[in-house]
């Protein structure tokens, strides 16, 4: 059974996975409208898009399930995220809102999955140490 933080911080991901496919579907109806300056880079930006959706749905279900790969490929989505936040904070046409809105639920899952890390060490700690005493 999943604890607390494992249960938040998968629902985070998972709904950040959500945000990846509605862009994708964003990106989608782009290139059908014609609204793309490149075809092949609007098809790659998609596929990559796509790939990225199911690579964070698929960390939030190994967070919720206790793998340790989900947690670390979480951190990592969080991290690239806040780096996308300062990058639209710090180029030539600052969006403050588009960044606060990218970084503010990455610093929540970024904690939320500090936790769960903190947790999966305390139940492998408990294991290990049912494990270890001497029968009497």
């Amino acid at each position: 059974m999943p604890s607390t933080p494992e249960r938040l911080a998968a629902v985070v991901l998972g709904l950040e996975g959500a945000g990846l496919m509605i862009l994708t579907g964003w990106e989608i109806v782009a290139l059908v409208t014609g609204d793309t300056d490149s075809v092949a880079s609007s098809v790659a930006l998609i596929v990559l898009t796509a790939l990225g959706a199911l690579a964070v749905v698929a960390f939030a279900f190994a967070v919720w399930r206790g793998a340790s790969w989900g947690r670390s490929g979480g951190i990592v989505t969080q991290l690239l995220a806040l780096a996308v936040a300062i990058g639209a904070m710090t180029g030539p046409d600052p969006q403050p809102g588009f960044a606060a809105a990218v970084a503010v639920p990455a610093l929540v899952g970024l904690l939320l999955l500090f936790g769960a890390a903190r947790v999966a060490a305390r139940r492998v700690r408990a294991s290990d140490g049912a494990g270890d005493q001497a029968p009497e």
